[in-house]
């Protein structure tokens, strides 16, 4: 099952912020996350808040494919009245999972446009929804776009069928090109591809041909992701069971650096230690939000927000979540308060992961003085102002910000 949602200070039943928190608000910029929380299959890898149409029956149809977007538009809706009229122009919108195609062309063209009208899109927003390639057709996409989305990120993990397999994958590899044609014609500019490497049993030459296989779509970005196992999963019981390997260190290590070879090649530069994107405009912008310590709110259960240095989550199960938002009540479980150290510290985690790099300014004397060190060893560029890590500094990034946070 999904991992459990830290624990914290009770969320107000209005969902009121500190004042301190909103006075910022406009500072930095600002989006919305809006979680779509339904799988058709759920893969043994994953540990995201998802559930299949089984795992939610019995609920009394408070949970339902039909009925979610009109519970969701209530906590845009909530997010209006807490954040007031100096909330600023939303400027990135993410539709993340859970599979948010499952959901109607409409529904999802609706909750934007409630996002709209209670929050406002700014001129140029980036609108994403992530997509498994086998819950879109030609006219939902045309209808995605028509209604304002201007990006869609495909979950391609691999195009190796017993790979697939493994990860309960359940499109057909073919599908993926098919699906990119379909975006491109109905109108999308940016499109990406999400892949995942060091599934037990993928040998180099298995990952060799997703890369490439993803290549010949000419994707705008692509994020490639090392295959963790979470506690909880199937994956990690099978793996505890010996049923299959763990992934190896070593080989994870080599397909980074094919990953890295292939995707600059093809002429998409990493911006982020997992994200190569083709141009600057094709970088995910909302991305860069929870990268560089900025504004949003996290809409559905289980989702995360954070305003202003206050960082709160929504209940976990969509039940629950539906039932707190009929009865007028936030959806928030739990907040933490961020201090002015916790927040320097996630600045060095997140920024030293990024192609622009960290600010040394950030980093306290002890951090600074591991620089030279990091810098003979190959870990990170020989610059005064910023920590850029290098190619092998990417591969060992966790042991570098260890040293960084000394």
């Amino acid at each position: 099952m999904p991992s459990a949602l830290p624990s914290g200070e009770p969320v107000p039943g209005d969902g009121e912020l500190p004042a301190d928190a909103l006075a910022g608000l406009g500072d930095r910029p600002f989006g919305v996350y809006l979680h779509v929380p339904f799988c058709s299959v759920r893969c043994g890898y994953c540990d995201f808040n998802t559930y299949t149409a089984s795992e939610l029956a019995g609920h009394g149809g408070l949970v339902t494919q039909a009925s979610y977007a009109a519970t969701a538009a209530v906590e845009v809706r909530l997010a209006r009245g807490v954040l007031g009229p100096s909330v600023p122009p939303v400027s990135t919108v993410f539709f993340g999972g859970g599979t948010p195609t499952l959901l109607p062309a409409g529904d999802l063209a609706g909750l934007l446009a409630v996002v709209d009208e209670e929050l406002g899109l700014a001129d140029g927003a980036e609108v994403t929804t992530e997509a498994n390639p086998d819950s879109v057709d030609p006219d939902s996409l045309a209808r995605l776009r028509e209604a304002g989305f201007t990006r869609v990120s495909f979950g391609m993990q691999s195009a190796v069928p017993h790979v697939l397999a493994t990860l309960d994958r359940t499109h057909d590899p073919d599908r993926v090109a098919q699906a990119v044609t379909w975006a491109r014609e109905a109108g999308f500019d940016e499109v990406s591809l999400d892949l995942i490497y060091g599934t037990p049993g993928e040998s180099l030459a298995d990952w060799e041909t997703s890369l490439r296989a993803a290549l010949a779509s000419s994707p705008d970005h692509v994020s490639a992701y090392a295959l963790i196992v979470e506690d909880g999963t199937a994956l990690a019981r099978a793996v505890r069971r010996g049923e299959v390997s763990a992934p190896d260190d070593d080989d994870m290590a080599d397909k980074y650096l094919l990953a890295d070879e292939l995707l600059t090649g093809a002429g998409l530069g990493w911006y982020e230690l997992s994200n190569w994107a083709r141009r600057p405009a094709s970088r995910c912008r909302h991305n860069d939000l929870y990268w560089t310590g900025a504004d949003w709110w996290g809409v559905g259960p289980g989702a995360h927000s954070h305003v202003g240095g206050v960082r709160w989550w929504n209940v976990k199960h969509p039940a629950a979540y539906a039932q707190r938002l009929n009865a007028g009540v936030s959806p928030g479980a739990g907040r933490e308060l961020l201090d002015d150290e916790t927040r320097r510290v996630e600045r060095v985690l997140l920024e030293s992961r990024l192609g622009g790099g960290l600010a040394t300014e950030v980093l306290e004397e002890p951090g600074r003085a591991s620089l030279p060190n990091l810098v003979v060893e190959g870990l990170v560029e020989d610059r005064t102002d910023r920590v850029v890590l290098t190619l092998r500094g990417r591969l060992l990034a966790d042991a570098v910000v260890r040293r960084l946070l000394v």
